[in-house]
């Protein structure tokens, strides 16, 4: 099965080409823009297609992270891999920024289970913990960095992500965090199709509209 995979949940825009039936990236492209996926996303598919020697028209499943993460990012990411898989008559699925987090970390820790942490800003973290073969252990969730770092603490095995630091107190990672486009691509190939993807928001946008500047609807 060849799959089309789409992250602009974080601070890269990136879609890899995947084949099931090889285990093999065939075409990988990413870039680390911070924003402006809209703009950058059709030329990076278009390359990593290019890069892989197949047509659009090959694919057979689309891929998507659903966040947590960028509000923007993700319904960009969501709205063009919907539009795809609609245009191509296939199925999408989506995977969450978290589930992609822990199943990198696995791959060089196998046999533990892994705490995704993302710091979410406003002193709050995403997190969700997964057991040693990548099952959930519980629900993805926003929470205060007080019960986050209660959490950690209790929790045998690796935490990882841009929230580590602030669970031991430290200040913010230097670096947000980044979703292997690879690995979003091999865990869409393996996911169940169900519904569409559809964007994962753990709390509101932090952009909201001045009251003031509200038109009154007549």
């Amino acid at each position: 099965m060849i799959v089309l995979a789409l992250d602009t949940a974080g601070v890269d825009c990136a879609a890899a080409v995947y084949d099931s039936g090889s285990d093999s990236v065939i075409g990988e492209v990413t870039e680390t823009i911070g924003r402006g996926h809209a703009e950058h996303l059709m030329d990076v598919v278009d390359r990593a297609l290019a890069e892989a020697g197949i047509a659009l028209a090959a694919v057979e499943r689309v891929v998507v992270t659903v966040g947590p993460g960028s509000f923007t990012g993700i319904r960009i990411g969501v709205a063009a891999a919907r539009g795809f898989a609609l245009s191509l008559n296939v199925p999408a699925v989506g995977v969450t920024t978290l589930e992609v987090m822990a199943a990198a970390v696995r791959e060089t820790n196998p046999g533990k289970s892994v705490l995704a942490a993302i710091d979410a800003k406003r002193e709050e973290i995403y997190l969700q913990s997964f057991d040693a073969d990548g099952h959930p252990l519980d629900e993805a969730r926003a929470v205060a960095i007080d019960e986050a770092r209660a959490i950690a603490d209790a929790f045998d095995g690796v935490v990882t992500g841009s929230a580590v630091a602030r669970l031991g107190g430290l200040p913010p990672a230097a670096r947000p965090d980044a979703f292997p486009i690879a690995t979003v691509a091999r865990l869409g190939a393996a996911k169940p199709v169900s519904e569409k993807p559809k964007p994962l928001y753990l709390r509101g946008p932090d952009a909201r509209p001045q009251a003031g500047y509200a038109v009154a609807r007549v």
